[in-house]
Order: C-alpha cells, then structure tokens, then sequence
C-alpha cells in the first residue's frame, strides 16, 4: 500500500523517498493555518514525522494527514517559540521550518541554523501598506544577512496578523518544496520567493462556479474558494479515485474506487458546511455552461482543455486555467472583457493535440493506472492557490497576471 501510494512521485527520476521517510522535521508555527497546511501536505508527500510548537493545529487536518499517511508521527507542543531553552524539542531534527509571525522565534531560529549550521525555511503571509502577499527563503549558514531583513517580523511578540487560508496554502507547497530539496541535496532558492497584491476588499457578489476536474488541482482549488467563502460551487469529474491518487489528493483518503466529483463535493460540504455539487462526467461541447460565472480549468488532458477555452470564449466567461508537472505549474487568466487569447490559444494546445494519433488520449486513459504520469503535490497545490487569490483579484477589479511557477528555477515565480 505504502509502495502503490507513493508511486507517482517514485517515478520521477532522482527521488529519494527514504530520505523523505527518514528526516525529522521541525516546525514553528502560530495561530493560523499554514502550519496545519503544511502538516496534512508533507504527510501526504511520504514525510513521517514532524515536531510542532504552535499554540495550535487545525484538528480536522491532522485527522486527514494521519489517514494519507499511517506512518505519520506528529509531536506537537502546544505554544509558542519564546526561548532558546525550547531548543531540546527539536533535537535531532534535519531542518526547522518558521511558519511564525512575530520577530523573537524569526531570529531565535535563524541563529539557530547559524550556530548549528541547520537550515531553516521561513514563510509566511503578510499584510501592510494596502498591499498583502507571501515571502519563502530557506536559510543556510553563509547566507548575507541583509537578506533577512526582508523575512523578520516587525512584531517582536506573537500578535494579531494578517492571515489568508489560500496564500497560505502557497507558502506551504513552496516551504514544503524547499524540504524536499534539502533532504535530497537539490538546489533550493537563492533569493526571497515573494508574491504581492494589493488588498483584497470584502466581496459583494457570490458567484456561481464550475470546477472541472476534482483531483489534486481540483481539491486545492475546492479548499482555497472554501477557505474565501465561497459556496455555490459544482465539482465535474467523471473519474473514480485510484491509490497512486493518494500521494496528492489529499481529502481522497478512505475512498479508493468512489467517484472524485462526489467524494470531493461530499468532505467540502462536511467541513465548510458548505451546499456545493457533483456532476459525474466529462466536459465536452455539450456540457451547459450558461448558468455559471467562473470555470475553473483543473483537467488533466488538453482535449477537454481545448474545448473549455473555446466555450468559455462563446459564452463570454471567466476562465481560470491551470496545468502542473513536477517541477512547475502555470496559471492562465481569460477574461472575456478583455478579449484576450484563451489558454488554448496562449499554450500551443491545438498544435501539441494535431500532433497526436486519434487513438492516443483514450488509450492513455485507459491505461493510467498502468503507466501513471510522475505527480507530487507542491506544485498542485502552489497552482491551486494561485488559481483561486487571480480570481479573487478580478472580483475586487484588480487585474491579475499569468502566473508560472518553476520549482527548478532561481526565480520561482
């Protein structure tokens, strides 16, 4: 089960799970999600053990990550990182990550890693000047200290701060990502990875939204529009959930063999108390599209992909697209007030889709389970995010980019 679980991930070349297993890692958080975000996603990637100090840690999502992974081990000290003394909590930990607010456990941990050459990964959301955003950068002694100026909190104490459950989805895929690389001697990031808006306003409207395709895109796009509020949402998925789903769908669990559209509208009603819906099918010229707002595109096949960007186009609808590899992912925006190019037209879909025999997609369907495509979670979840805050921008009149992410690059985004 362990083997068949991680499967996706194992294929990619160079990966070392054991050094995933093996690693004890440290976490600082404070009161909000990100934390919690973090544990449920480095559980599902295959991490067993993990050491918190955090005032505290969102239940339902540590329910969730002891389920993905049975042997995940979570020590959680209940708290804040005020003092060297809490230094023996973290023994024999390969790494801290700082998901913290407030200055004293910033600079703590960081002279930690300084005195004890232990790397520490620092990210967090933040609010300030009308502008909200997120920073990740992983410390390793040798560093110019200047850098860090730009990831130490103003606020020496633990305090009200700013907190958004879809930026911190992303700090937690990219802090989880710069994990992975130190635990396999990979490259991590020698600048800041920063992302900035301005502040979001409180939304008026609420509006109706189609997700098509309920796996780990889907789920992570499903918990950001959960997390903004949204609640008028129909999941589309005509796939049932496979165990090699497990490494990434993080709310699939218990339901090898259950439908994805179902299973996923079934644990968002149940934790959001939401009233969203499944549709059990595949989105085709067929598919109705009149009564909704918003599409998001979370399809793994540029067929269907294809045909949602010419629909949206006929309908005069938001289309907001995202497609993810390994080691990158990309959103892209099309707003009919602005008659751009659609996601079809932006990424070369109609040549890549000329390119292939008839028979091509459907056999590769059919035989997924077989030769499944490498997948991990970080860059699903990084995407997701990003997803959902575009949109939250075009609601609030903001214009949002285009957004790349490469995992294997200095500059990330």
């Amino acid at each position: 089960m362990r083997l068949s679980r991680l499967d996706r991930q194992l294929r990619i070349e160079g990966w070392n799970q054991r050094a995933l297993e093996k690693a004890t890692i440290g976490v600082v958080g404070d009161n909000d999600l990100v934390a919690s975000l973090y544990t449920i996603s480095a559980a599902a990637l295959g991490i067993n053990n993990l050491v918190v100090i955090a005032p505290a840690l969102n239940t339902l999502l540590v329910k969730i990550a002891k389920k993905l992974n049975p042997r995940f081990t979570l020590t959680h000290v209940e708290g804040f990182y005020v003092h060297p003394v809490m230094d023996d909590i973290f023994q024999g930990c390969s790494l801290i990550v700082d998901l913290s607010h407030y200055g004293l456990a910033n600079k703590l941990l960081l002279e930690k890693g300084y005195r004890e050459k232990l790397p520490v990964i620092r990210g967090f959301c933040y609010e300030e000047h009308k502008q909200q955003g997120l920073k990740v950068f992983t410390y390793l002694r040798g560093r110019e200290w200047q850098e860090l100026e730009q990831v130490v909190s103003p606020h020496s104490l633990p305090n009200s701060h700013f907190d958004d459950g879809v930026l911190g989805t992303i700090v937690a895929g990219i802090a989880l990502e710069e994990t992975k690389n130190i635990l396999m001697g990979q490259e991590v990031s020698d600048e800041v990875i920063a992302y900035k808006r301005k502040k979001l306003e409180a939304f008026t409207a609420w509006p109706s939204i189609l997700v098509t395709g309920s796996g780990a895109l889907g789920i992570f796009v499903g918990l950001g529009l959960a997390y903004s509020g949204f609640r008028n949402i129909t999941f589309m998925d005509p796939d049932i959930v496979e165990t090699t789903n497990l490494n990434r769908q993080v709310l699939f669990y218990d339901a090898i063999g259950r439908n994805k559209a179902e299973t996923l509208t079934e644990r968002l009603n149940s934790l959001f108390n939401m009233d969203s819906k499944s549709q059990v099918s595949y989105f085709d010229s067929d598919t109705g599209i009149e009564s909704y707002d918003v599409i998001f595109d979370c399809v793994d096949n540029f067929e269907s992909r294809i045909v949602l960007s010419e629909k949206s186009k006929d309908h005069g609808k938001v289309l907001i697209s995202g497609g993810t590899s390994v080691d990158a992912g990309q959103v892209v925006i099309y707003n009919p007030m602005r008659n751009g190019a659609t996601p079809a037209e932006l990424l070369g879909m109609y040549d890549i889709v000329e390119k292939r025999s008839p028979e091509t997609y459907q056999r590769e369907r059919a035989a997924c389970i077989y030769q499944p495509d490498p997948s991990v979670i970080m860059t699903n979840q990084i995407a997701a995010g990003f997803m959902v805050d575009a949109y939250r921008m075009l609601l609030d009149g903001q214009e949002p980019r285009n957004i790349f992410y490469n995992s294997t690059s200095n500059k990330r985004i």
